[in-house]
């Protein structure tokens, strides 16, 4: 409908972009109209983030034009072009545009034509949402006649393909055509024409984003049915919701649990083992520091007789306070037979990082039954893996308990913060009300784990 040109501002000095309405459309009344509320729409929402920022509104010549902010980066469209990008860059823009189209909504404006190319990026790779062209504002929906199409085929809501009033859950479910898209690298319903992919959108099922990229977590196809459900009511109540939801579903996957994991050797040196999770990077320095004090933590063991845990270390160097808690064992030590919690600990971990949380469950709680009261840092790590594998089986008791106990041993970690949020964000005071806490904590319970912990 226009063409835009990089200017710049004579009087501000500032670079600036300047969509001008092209001269065919400057003499028909309908798409004049049409170019102004767009910038009535824009200008509405130009104070908000993530939103490109209306400067100026005039004609040139007899052509409408509006005058804006100028975003370097190129646009989401084009980065897509390139290849893929890496799932958080993408969450992180989907964040950026739900949070957009969420307060335009607040405002009273439906987008009408979220789409990639519309998804501008500035020089620090923040998502702008802009062209409000074919946006409706509440109260002025005069200029789209019953039965009129407007949108780009491939990002249309069911709605809208039959040509009903555009609605905030029809960008929602736009935006989940975008997230699908950025995912797995293909529209949804990408069809060889437009007719064809209006048709699908309509009446075609959502296709599994998990069989398109099969190291996407298996939870994510449910988001994605939900997202582009063809009834507006079954999709989620805001843009954000989507985006979170999305997010949840992924942390299976990028976030295998942090751990410590103790080698079968006669001296057992510290491995720290941990994943990037999708809240930030995991602290991984802890090897290093024991290292670099100069000795080597050893394996706990358990007697299987009357429970007693015996460590052993062997030293490296000088002493510190901390390795004055173990024994040394002799050589004329007998061998004990022992439930080693470290290496069950670390069974447990591998089978969460093969995604397999269901299988770790066994061998974890062993390992937090046999640390239990140790105040190893074996024991924080085991209670967290367990908490974690709990959640991501779906369980909401216990794990409140666990993530308490992992903190007082190993202190606080961002890692146990995102974890207690996910509960609270699931379970909230449901969960709270079947949460069984950790040993100590239980109510109406023995102190300790039992079988079902």
């Amino acid at each position: 409908m226009g063409e835009v040109y990089r200017a710049t501002d004579s009087v501000l000095g500032r670079t600036v972009a300047v969509k001008l309405l092209s001269d065919r459309y400057a003499r028909q009344d309908d798409a004049r109209a049409r170019f102004r509320r767009e910038a009535t729409a824009a200008a509405r929402l130009s104070s908000a983030p993530n939103v490109v920022t209306v400067f100026d509104v005039t004609e040139h010549r007899g052509r409408p034009l509006i005058v804006m902010e100028y975003l370097e980066g190129g646009s989401v469209y084009e980065r897509l072009r390139d290849g893929r990008v890496p799932r958080e860059l993408a969450l992180t823009w989907l964040e950026q545009a739900a949070g957009a189209l969420d307060r335009a909504h607040a405002s009273g404006v439906v987008h009408r034509d979220v789409k990639p190319a519309n998804l501008l990026l500035d020089r620090d790779d923040n998502v702008h949402v802009s062209d409000f062209g074919i946006a409706s504002t509440s109260g002025d929906d005069t200029l789209t006649a019953p039965g009129t199409v407007l949108g780009t085929a491939g990002y249309l809501a069911p709605e809208q393909a039959r040509g009903e009033p555009a609605t905030a859950a029809s960008d929602r479910y736009a935006l989940g055509v975008v997230a699908f898209e950025i995912m797995t690298g293909r529209r949804p319903f990408a069809g060889d024409t437009p007719t064809t992919e209006a048709f699908a959108h309509l009446h075609a099922d959502v296709p599994s984003a998990v069989a398109l990229d099969p190291t996407l977590p298996a939870r994510v196809d449910g988001v994605f049915r939900r997202a582009l459900a063809k009834d507006p009511a079954d999709r989620p109540a805001s843009s954000g919701d989507l985006v979170a939801e999305l997010g949840r579903s992924l942390v299976p996957e990028q976030t295998p649990a942090p751990t410590l994991v103790l080698s079968d050797a006669p001296t057992r040196r510290v491995v720290h083992r941990s994943r990037r999770m999708s809240g930030g990077a995991l602290v991984a320095t802890l090897a290093t520091a024991l290292l670099t004090a100069g000795f080597v933590v050893a394996a706990l063991v358990a007697s299987g007789d009357d429970g007693r845990r015996e460590a052993t270390r062997q030293p490296q160097g000088r002493e510190t306070s901390e390795t004055q808690t173990t024994t040394q064992a002799t050589e004329t030590t007998p061998q004990v037979e022992t439930v080693d919690g470290a290496a069950l600990n670390a069974q447990g971990y591998e089978l969460i990082k093969d995604g397999e949380y269901a299988a770790a469950l066994q061998p974890l709680r062993a390992a937090v039954v046999a640390l239990n009261g140790s105040g190893l840092l074996d024991e924080a790590y085991a209670s967290y893996n367990l908490a974690y594998a709990r959640f991501a089986t779906d369980r909401c008791d216990g794990v409140l308990g666990l993530l308490e106990r992992s903190e007082r041993i190993q202190g606080e970690r961002r890692e146990i913060d995102d974890l207690r949020q996910a509960w609270e964000d699931r379970c909230g005071s449901s969960g709270k009300s079947i949460d069984d806490g950790s040993p100590g904590r239980s109510r109406g319970k023995k102190k300790g784990h039992d079988e079902n912990d």
